[in-house]
């Protein structure tokens, strides 16, 4: 069982979101707590986050540290999200 830690950053970008896509991400976001188990997640390469989560069009940057998933960022996807 892993923990979940958002940082203010990510919270503030995921009070921009509409309210639907709001608690989808937050739905997914706690399935991370059985990582690295969970669907719909990558390793990224050459990125300053380790990790990436899909919810429709947005994406969850997130680290893992010691059973600690710490969620970066959320972005709409686009051509500057990686």
């Amino acid at each position: 069982m892993n923990k979940i830690n958002w940082t203010k950053k990510a919270i503030k970008q995921l009070k921009g979101i509409d309210r639907t896509w709001q608690k989808k991400i937050v739905n997914k976001v706690s399935g991370l707590n059985s990582f690295p188990e969970t669907p719909a997640t990558k390793a990224l390469t050459k990125h300053d986050y380790g990790y990436r989560l899909r919810v429709g069009n947005y994406r969850v940057l997130f680290d893992f540290y010691f059973n600690i998933v710490t969620v970066q960022e959320v972005k709409k996807r686009d051509e500057r999200t990686y």
